[in-house]
């Protein structure tokens, strides 16, 4: 009896909004798989609907990701293809399934990419903004202090800065961008490929004025795209982290508790204020 070859897992881009956006190649996958992994079947349901199949489906989300992997495996074994999808845009882009593409690749089951809409790259492409280097920062923190615990670390960052975020949430952030950031400029991508795709661009606090007059300027999923420091805000912030930690080590200060104080204050990891303040010590 011949042995069974593995199937494939295909890791499938779904429209964001606006259906035609399903590219032909990731229709005929979804056509012909014998079983897709969605974040939500009953969500995703309705898509197989509009292209008029019906595959068997099974939920890998984030509360059971971990648990699917053996599931999956057993059908890859079996000579089943499998597709990959969350509820809209390309998994694993703030969306379940890193663990299953990660485990599935270590045991050496093939897996294909099979690309299409992404909100992140789809609000970039639009937004007027530099994207020879952007950092992705997914969801931000839900609580104030741990939202603009991260913000900090953006200061000096010279590439564009983008994040996800919810109608409940863009006020707060808008408002914490405005006092963290000031005038940098930012772009809100909302409702992206749907009736009320809308793009707003001003600073943090102009933007919050526009919400605040039009409440329906909330509504949607949010891509939120933060111009990046300057190069000569960057080198000021530079500056102003040498003269601080330098402060406190002429202070007497220990090189740990130094670093402790640069990480309140300025924000980031302590690890890296204690690399930089052993450099300035070592310097001496």
């Amino acid at each position: 009896m011949s042995e069974v070859k593995a199937g494939s897992l295909y890791v499938v881009a779904t429209p964001i909004g606006n259906l035609e956006d399903l590219s032909p190649r990731a229709a005929a996958v979804l056509g012909r798989v014998a079983l897709v992994a969605a974040e939500d079947t009953r969500h995703s349901a309705r898509l197989m609907r509009h292209l008029g199949v019906a595959p068997a489906m099974v939920s890998v989300h984030d509360h059971n990701e971990a648990s699917r992997v053996e599931l999956l495996k057993r059908r890859l074994l079996e000579g089943d293809d499998v597709a990959l999808i969350s509820d809209a845009g390309t998994p694993l882009i703030s969306d379940p399934g890193f663990v299953v593409v990660r485990e599935l690749r270590q045991q050496g089951f093939s897996i294909v990419p099979i690309p299409g809409p992404c909100a992140l790259i789809t609000a970039l492409s639009a937004a007027g903004l530099p994207t020879s280097s952007f950092t992705f920062h997914g969801f931000l923190p839900a609580k104030g202090s741990g939202r603009r615990a991260r913000l900090e670390t953006w200061r000096a960052d010279t590439g564009t800065q983008v994040c996800y975020e919810s109608p409940h949430r863009i006020k707060d952030l808008l408002a914490d961008l405005a006092a963290l950031l000031g005038d940098r400029q930012v772009v809100l991508g909302r409702e992206l490929t749907k009736t009320f795709e809308t793009f707003l661009d001003g600073t943090a606090a102009e933007l919050l004025a526009v919400i605040e007059e039009d409440p329906n300027q909330a509504r949607g999923e949010f891509v939120v795209m933060v111009a990046g420091a300057t190069e000569v805000a960057s080198a000021g912030q530079a500056v102003e982290e040498d003269a601080l930690l330098r402060a406190l080590l002429d202070e007497g200060v220990g090189v740990k508790q130094a670093a402790g104080v640069a990480a309140r204050v300025l924000g980031g990891a302590k690890k890296t204020w204690y690399a930089k303040a052993q450099s300035l010590k070592d310097g001496d």
